[in-house]
């Protein structure tokens, strides 16, 4: 597909983005998760002052504490999302010119053991943080992170773009879409994109792919569970072998949220303030087995085992999405490929499992500085 050229073609992004967020005050929430908290290390980089708001880490290891996140920040707000005094008086004290919303119950299989929970915090947390930004009564600019689950997957084999119907058949997936539902009811009844001069504040929502990277060490994932089996020489256990996902490397989609809120910031206009796909260019949307069988090369040895269950929760067999928006009106576009980001990923992990009392921060700000050189 020939989408024409940009007319962004040929800005340099990193200088771009170190110009829209030096001395900007962030928030940050989920921030002491997988992708927060590389968030905030690439925010701090980049000369912003970062707030951040969440639960504790949620894992152990964590990337939060081995890359000592903590150490970065401005301000730090250990608390529960659904809690709306604290959350509002957070973010009246991080006073932020930029909201990233993050936090969230993440697992699609802990949706099902945990359903309530699961959309009290995705969907309520969306709610109470709109309700903090709106009851401060100030210009910012609001980034809400959902997911690729938040579309009606229908097994299709190409990739589901913006305006395709939000859905979900596990309680995660279904939060999600639900979010983007409530994020899309705000920005139209209290945020609207045509009074933006009147109101300031510009809300765009944003959905990933399956993100992969060093330090996160969630349940049910599986390169963290291939890191996990290869440094006690077991086989990587593998549930669905054949099912396809979009794949990338975590600094793929940040790079995306970055880049938006970036834009967001440098030329108001309502045209940002709608839902962006920041995936994988299509050929890196493979199945698990070929992901596996890539991470077991770059770790230097290993194999897996197949332990599919008919019996286990619903996941669906076939996940794309389409990056046409992005390419075509941000000029964003996937830097690595998926052999990269597999690489990456297992040399991370290596040298945590090589030297556990080594912090973590250098490694993360040398794949920073790579993808920020990558062509």
């Amino acid at each position: 597909m020939d989408l024409g050229a940009s007319p962004l073609e040929g800005l340099d992004l990193t200088a771009e983005l170190a110009d829209a967020f030096r001395d900007r005050r962030v928030l940050v929430t989920g921030h002491s998760g997988f992708k927060g908290s590389w968030l905030a290390i690439w925010l701090h980089r980049l000369g912003a002052r970062v707030t951040g708001y969440s639960l504790p880490p949620p894992s152990d290891p964590s990337n939060f504490v081995a890359a000592g996140v903590r150490g970065v920040l401005a301000g730090h707000h250990e608390a529960d999302l659904r809690d709306l005094p604290r959350l509002t008086a957070a973010v009246r004290s991080a006073d932020p010119s930029v909201v990233f919303h993050l936090a969230a119950q993440a697992i699609v299989r802990d949706s099902y053991a945990q359903p309530r929970e699961t959309f009290e915090t995705n969907i309520l947390g969306t709610v109470n943080l709109l309700e903090a930004v709106r009851s401060r009564n100030e210009p910012c600019v609001v980034v809400v992170v959902t997911s690729d689950k938040c579309y009606e997957n229908r097994g299709q084999v190409w990739g589901y773009r913006e305006c395709d119907a939000m859905g979900g058949y596990d309680p995660y997936s279904a939060s999600k879409g639900a979010a983007e539902i409530v994020t899309a009811a705000y920005r139209r009844s209290f945020f609207p994109p045509e009074q933006l001069a009147t109101h300031g504040v510009q809300v765009a929502t944003a959905r990933a792919g399956n993100v992969i990277g060093g330090g996160d060490w969630a349940k049910d994932r599986i390169l963290c569970d291939a890191a996990r089996a290869l440094a006690a020489d077991q086989p990587v256990p593998v549930r669905n072998p054949f099912a396809i996902r979009p794949w990338q490397h975590v600094l793929e989609p940040l790079s995306g949220y970055l880049t938006l809120a970036a834009r967001m910031l440098r030329s108001p206009d309502a045209a940002w303030g709608e839902a962006w796909n920041f995936g994988p260019r299509p050929e890196d949307a493979i199945p698990v087995r070929q992901l596996v069988e890539q991470f077991v090369a770059a770790w230097g040895g290993g194999g897996w085992v197949d332990r599919s269950d008919p019996a286990q929760p619903h996941e669906a067999a076939i996940l794309r999405l389409s990056i046409d928006k992005a390419l075509a009106r941000l000029n964003w576009r996937p830097r690595w490929p998926v052999a990269e980001a597999v690489a990456r990923t297992a040399r991370w992990y290596r040298r945590f499992h090589d030297r556990r009392d080594e912090s973590l921060l250098a490694a993360c700000h040398e794949d920073i500085a790579a993808y920020e050189a990558a062509s």
